[in-house]
């Protein structure tokens, strides 16, 4: 019996877009509630997590 599941559907775009719809509604209540200055910090803190990542992910590469 084969207890393996069957191919599944790809939804790596879906969840590009639903994490960007997420961030920009997490940027605009965070703007209104503290501010231009947190919303920028936390775009930059984003920023550099997502390059950190990518370091990681070439380093793993190599």
């Amino acid at each position: 019996m084969d207890n393996y599941p069957g191919r599944v559907e790809n939804y790596t775009n879906t969840c590009l877009v639903m994490g960007l719809i997420n961030l920009m509604w997490i940027m605009v209540v965070l703007w209104a509630w503290k501010g231009f200055i947190a919303a920028l910090l936390l775009a930059a803190a984003v920023h550099r997590w997502i390059s950190w990542l990518e370091y990681r992910r070439a380093r793993a590469r190599d």
